[in-house]
């Protein structure tokens, strides 16, 4: 359901020949460029690729990449990219079809990666996919990246970036009141073992899961008990279980930013995944009671 990050490369010889366009097509007839399933993919791309690279993000701003459905001129983007990046094992079913229709070599960046594991609304288990929101790790798949396009300097430099940014989270909950995080779902659970919390999911790896009725009030009752002041909510899905828990058990929401995806406003204000993540951190400083 969720889970391999897998690059789908031709040549590093035709790293040079990508053309110029970030986040737009894929290039006109001819060019060749990366395409990406979603945002923390397509920003490490257009970081580490040489200046002048096509990048494509195919899941347009303010959606969820979950929900991805590729139009035709998507697939032909995909099939004529020298590079693409995305998730398997069904977190974008129609990106990872089309890939599989490819011919190019591919590598997995999660092979032989440690991944947490959880249970989807059936019971059946599955891989969380979220390794990007824990600094370190998205720092692993940077570097990874700069090796297929033959640009690792520029790797380590944005590696580099992410591991102050590390540090910057150390620093900021290493002192705090609370640990728990109530989050609207198990996307922060990486993030949380990097920095000694305890995430506490409303649904599970999944955002689609719906708890009834009686589900909601248990869940009131377990923020009531733990001691926690905020329930998180997202920016690309419904507040709605969230806002319902938080109003039953008389505490506050805000968002944190599981950095799927940006929004217009966001794209507008020139936000990035560096500036987003230092958002999530103010939030939890304030939500966690944290000393700074």
């Amino acid at each position: 359901m969720f889970s391999r990050i897998i690059l789908f490369s031709g040549m590093l010889a035709a790293t040079a020949a990508f053309t110029a366009g970030c986040g737009g097509s894929a290039g006109s007839k001819g060019e060749k460029a990366v395409v990406a399933g979603f945002y923390p993919l397509a920003f490490a791309a257009e970081q580490i690729a040489v200046a002048g690279t096509a990048v494509r993000n195919l899941t347009p701003a303010g959606a969820e990449p979950h929900d991805l459905e590729l139009t035709p001129a998507d697939v032909r983007a995909v099939d004529d990219a020298a590079l693409v990046l995305y998730l398997g094992e069904g977190f974008m079913p129609g990106l990872e079809t089309a890939v599989e229709q490819r011919d190019n070599r591919s590598l997995d960046l999660l092979a032989g990666e440690d991944l947490n594991g959880g249970k989807d609304e059936d019971g059946e288990v599955v891989l969380d996919p979220h390794v990007w929101l824990d600094p370190n790790r998205y720092a692993a798949m940077v570097r990874a990246i700069g090796v297929e396009l033959g640009q690792t300097e520029a790797a380590v430099r944005l590696a580099g970036k992410l591991e102050r940014l590390d540090a910057e989270f150390r620093r900021g909950l290493a002192t705090c009141k609370r640990r728990q995080i109530v989050t609207s779902h198990a996307a922060f659970g990486y993030l949380a073992a990097r920095y000694g919390l305890e995430q506490v999911p409303l649904e599970g790896l999944s955002p689609e899961a719906e708890p009834s009725a009686r589900g909601i009030a248990d869940l009131a009752d377990l923020v009531k008990t733990s001691g926690v002041t905020t329930v998180f909510f997202e920016t690309l899905v419904s507040p709605k279980l969230a806002e319902t828990v938080a109003r039953e058990a008389g505490v506050e929401t805000a968002v944190l930013n599981p950095l799927e995806g940006l929004t217009d406003d966001e794209i507008s204000s020139g936000e990035d995944y560096f500036s987003v993540m230092r958002s999530n951190l103010a939030a939890l400083q304030k939500a966690l009671g944290c000393r700074t």
